[in-house]
């Protein structure tokens, strides 16, 4: 069976996506189109505030773009060799939450201990920053101009301060009409109820959804949908 995965292609330690690995296991044939392009936003305001760690209680990351956003601010500022000598020890000295593994991993490649990514969502991240010893100083939150309103309001029904910051937008990819028109499928699966809700919204039908952003999740959400009177 095909299955159509509108994601980017991200290559994992053995070279190859893990969603088209972990589907392949399966005998499921994935075929990835990636849909979103990123704009970056603000960047010398984000490395201004990276700058001054002492003003902050840590971080939140719960994207990779975020953390991109943070390299490429830094390095724009020239700022890259005060992070690697200074900056990162004092965020280190705080908490930085994270959701999922990829996040993590690119969280750790700039130097920061990354904390809560077996969350695997933002409302289950938000649960276990409200389970933590909180500040009275704010969390730093680079996010998306879509982000969702659960992680935010959850913290603030708990009285934890935290400061957004819209570090970059999502905008269509430009090859994604060719593309689509080339492979259609009338059965998606959705990482996530971000992605539900947003697939949702325009009308697209939505068959399962995966319990956390990782190919093993979708694989078993495909799986409960390949079988006959089963429900996700």
């Amino acid at each position: 069976m095909k299955v159509l995965l509108l994601k980017d292609a991200k290559d994992d330690d053995s070279g190859q996506d893990p969603y088209i690995q972990e589907l392949g296991l399966y005998g499921l044939e994935a075929t990835l189109i990636p849909v979103l392009s990123f704009e970056f936003l603000s960047l010398p305001s984000l490395s201004e505030k990276l700058s001054h760690p002492e003003g902050f209680g840590g971080l939140i990351f719960t994207s990779p773009r975020a953390v991109e956003a943070v390299k490429l601010s830094l390095e724009q500022d020239n700022k890259t060799e005060e992070w690697e000598k200074s900056l990162k020890n004092k965020w280190n000295a705080k908490s930085v939450y994270v959701v999922g593994n990829a996040t993590a991993c690119l969280v750790n490649k700039i130097g920061l201990d990354a904390e809560g990514a077996h969350s695997g969502n933002a409302e289950k991240l938000a649960e276990y920053i409200c389970s933590r010893p909180s500040s009275a100083l704010p969390l730093l939150f680079p996010c998306g101009t879509i982000k969702g309103d659960t992680l935010p309001k959850m913290l603030k029904d708990k009285g934890i301060p935290m400061e957004s910051m819209h570090v970059y937008q999502t905008v269509p990819h430009p090859g994604i009409q060719g593309n689509l028109e080339s492979f259609y499928e009338n059965q998606f699966v959705a990482i996530g109820p971000s992605t539900t809700r947003a697939m949702a919204a325009k009308g697209l039908p939505v068959s399962c959804t995966a319990e956390s952003p990782t190919p093993q999740a979708l694989a078993a959400g495909i799986r409960k949908v390949l079988q006959p009177n089963t429900c996700c």
